[in-house]
């Protein structure tokens, strides 16, 4: 094989599969980068037997070919290389030399044949959504998945698809994140649960621009997202999601209308309070026109107010300030609507039409007069 890149179309595709090479796997192959020149494109894939990516990178080939080389060295030989055309090639022991301007490195690469090629998904029905928006969706709810693997459906998120509206859910037992998007078709209802760290690295290869789209199709056991010149295939996360309807009561017994940038600020000015690994909750006094807002640690306190309007009634209720900024945070709006049942009950931050939900359940404290 012999073939010639551009470097920054070179390193741009090593980047992009990188994100599907594990970090520890007993079959060395899967360490590898698969170069296939063998039809007429350059094809850069990875797979962890999880999470495949594949990519095709422009470029000259002189000699068709496949070639498995090890991704860590690969990707930094590229790295390092000078800003020009690089020369990759190849023999039959599977010695291959990469040479840039003056520099020639020499590695070995292993069978390409031997590499586990990513599952074959049929491309039938499939949802198409603007790039931007699944960056956007991913990124506004993301952060409440559990990262760990006690509870699988908690690692992953849901993907509900009805008619024209995609529902995108995640949980961690303490909240539950939900946003609602108009697709541009209808479609039939499905329903599946996607990997969160498929989806993080989908959303870190996606460009965001709104003029492309990304296509997505899907089998019993795998999805398929398919933008630019890029594949991604995943496994999904078998099993029924949670029933997350029963959690969302219409009922409150306290409404409340905040800026959401002047809560967001006090509340992250609050956690310079707490040292790592301390659980110190905000306490929020909510009464008529006014929240004020409470921290109290070993390193010392806070006390603020912020003007608000209230409908209902009073209340004193404690949140993991952590909880609180992670939804504040990708929440757009200038002002916000929080509503309270009571102390004991997960207060909600939803917009008028619920295009996003966030659930987040109090926690416990003790008032220090």
């Amino acid at each position: 094989m012999k073939l010639i890149c551009n470097k920054t179309n070179l390193l741009s595709g090593v980047n992009i599969v990188s994100k599907a090479v594990p970090n520890k796997t007993t079959m060395s192959i899967l360490e590898c980068i698969l170069i296939d020149a063998s039809q007429n494109q350059i094809k850069l894939t990875a797979n962890d037997m999880e999470l495949g990516i594949e990519t095709i990178i422009e470029g000259e080939i002189v000699e068709k070919g496949i070639i498995a080389l090890d991704a860590k060295f690969f990707s930094e030989i590229v790295r390092k290389l000078p800003d020009n055309d690089i020369t990759i090639e190849t023999d039959d022991s599977f010695k291959t030399v990469i040479t840039c301007e003056n520099s020639e490195i020499t590695i070995i690469g292993k069978s390409g044949e031997d590499f586990s090629y990513i599952p074959k998904v049929e491309k039938e029905t499939g949802v198409v959504i603007s790039q931007f928006t699944l960056k956007e969706v991913v990124r506004q709810t993301i952060f409440s998945i559990a990262d760990n693997d006690n509870n699988k459906m908690m690692t992953g998120e849901l993907f509900d698809i009805n008619g024209d509206e995609m529902k995108v859910v995640s949980l961690d037992g303490h909240r539950i994140s939900i946003r609602k998007i108009k697709l541009k078709n209808s479609y039939e209802p499905r329903k599946v649960i996607i990997p969160g760290k498929t989806l993080n690295e989908i959303s870190k290869i996606l460009s965001g621009d709104t003029d492309k789209d990304v296509s997505i199709f899907f089998t019993q056991k795998h999805i398929l997202f398919e933008f630019d010149n890029t594949v991604v295939v995943s496994r999904l996360i078998e099993g029924e999601y949670f029933k997350i309807e029963q959690m969302l009561s219409g009922d409150y017994e306290t409404k409340v209308k905040i800026n959401k940038k002047e809560l967001l600020n006090c509340i992250d000015r609050s956690t310079l309070l707490i040292k790592e690994g301390d659980k110190k909750p905000i306490i929020i006094n909510i009464q008529d026109g006014s929240m004020n807002l409470r921290m109290n640690s070993t390193v010392g306190s806070m006390n603020e107010n912020i003007n608000i309007e209230k409908g209902g009634k009073d209340m004193m209720i404690g949140f993991n300030p952590k909880f609180l900024i992670d939804a504040l945070r990708v929440i757009d709006d200038e002002s916000i609507d929080i509503y309270l049942v009571n102390p004991k009950a997960p207060c909600f931050i939803r917009d008028a039409e619920e295009k996003y939900i966030y659930l987040i359940l109090p926690v416990n404290f003790t008032t220090v007069s």
